[in-house]
């Protein structure tokens, strides 16, 4: 009780968007290379704050979406197209990847935040030669009831939106979906036989075509989308195809998505509650087999952790995950995740939600690029009857 209580600490320092500096030296897999192979950074320090691009390489060979094993390269490039006060990170991923059986897969993700966040520039480019297994148009069809889909695919989505507010973007886009030469396995053709009742952009070595505009609004609060902060993100994309852009025919969707982070940091180290949840529907019919909604088919293929991509589809779709994150270490080199998902297609004729499929998982977080805070993320998912390993660069969501 004599021991005199004067205690010299830190002061809590801030950065120009008012948030709150770790003052602990941060580290990442670019730091432990450096010191391995003892290179010397010439670049002075102050010169590295002000560096705009941020590039992630990674090369690996993991399960994937799909049947077998794929190797991939995974590039991400961050940067900022303004201050770093006022504008937010944006992010261009490239990852080709192929297999030993036949696929091959060249595709390009971009989000763009210009000066200020003035426009938010989003892109989806793909080539792909392809194999997905599917099993129709129903809720809970059995593992023998599968077929194998050869195809070759182009897509081409780009979107402009406009700031209208602080974090609320309103604009339109063109999405042109192309599916070529589709092929049912030989062996699968009985099993294939049962879903010929439905009618679109299913036929046998013919193509489906798809073209139109969307809308889209888009309310986003975070700061950075390979490893968002605590903040908001809900988009809303309809789209509309016709056959006056090229169509095969007319058809309509619409997708929700919504996404919560909460950060509970406690004693230095970083935690985050996520949540994601999204909706997809199509509207109207005549939307062909391969664009009705379909868990793991997403904008960007990342939900259905631990479950098999496709493996439910239907002419609606509900989703809902959640994921725990946490650093492991105070340098933020370490961390991991444990997750949660569910998903229900809707039921032909019916549209009800009737069969749900739940998944869990947990995975490792490795700091890559503690300049564009993107993280190595090794994934282990499963669910009845299936689990898979996955590797990629920024976090799932």
């Amino acid at each position: 009780m004599l021991i005199p209580g004067i205690l010299l600490a830190q002061n809590r320092k801030v950065d120009v968007a008012n948030r709150t500096i770790d003052t602990v030296e941060q580290k990442d897999l670019i730091d432990i290379a450096r010191s391995l192979v003892k290179i010397k950074t010439v670049r002075p320090d102050s010169a590295d704050k002000k560096k705009k691009f941020y590039f992630s390489i990674f090369p690996v060979s993991t399960s994937m979406q799909g049947p077998g094993k794929a190797l991939i390269t995974s590039t991400t490039a961050g940067f900022y197209m303004g201050p770093r006060a006022t504008t937010n990170l944006s992010s261009i991923s490239f990852a080709p990847y192929f297999n030993f059986k036949g696929r091959y897969g060249l595709p390009i993700h971009s989000n763009v935040c210009l000066n200020n966040n003035t426009w938010n520039i989003q892109g989806d480019t793909r080539f792909l030669i392809y194999q997905q297994y599917t099993r129709g148009l129903w809720g809970n069809q059995p593992e023998s009831d599968s077929f194998l889909l050869n195809y070759k695919y182009i897509r081409f989505y780009q979107s402009a939106l406009k700031r209208i507010t602080s974090y609320f973007f309103a604009g339109i886009g063109y999405d042109l979906d192309y599916y070529i030469d589709l092929d049912i396995n030989p062996t699968d053709a009985n099993s294939f036989t049962k879903f010929k009742g439905y009618k679109y952009g299913i036929t046998a070595d013919q193509n489906s075509f798809s073209s139109g505009p969307t809308l889209n609004l888009l309310f986003d609060t975070r700061n950075n989308s390979l490893n968002p902060a605590p903040g908001i993100y809900a988009n809303i994309i309809y789209r509309y195809n016709g056959v006056a852009f090229g169509s095969n025919n007319n058809w309509q969707s619409l997708y929700i998505d919504l996404r919560k982070y909460i950060s509970i940091t406690h004693g230095g180290l970083k935690n985050i509650l996520a949540f994601w949840s999204y909706y997809w529907t199509s509207l109207t019919p005549g939307t062909p087999y391969l664009n009705l909604p379909s868990i793991g088919m997403d904008p960007n293929q990342r939900s259905g952790r631990g479950i098999e991509q496709s493996r439910y589809r239907g002419q609606r779709l509900f989703y809902f995950e959640s994921e725990f994150r946490r650093d492991i270490t105070y340098n933020g080199l370490l961390g991991f995740v444990v997750f949660t998902n569910i998903n229900s297609a809707s039921q032909p004729n019916t549209n009800r939600f009737i069969y749900w499929h739940p998944a869990a998982g947990t995975g490792l977080r490795i700091k890559f690029n503690k300049k564009s805070d993107t993280n190595l993320c090794i994934d282990y998912g499963f669910s009845k009857n299936y689990s898979a390993v996955q590797v990629s660069l920024g976090e799932a969501f």
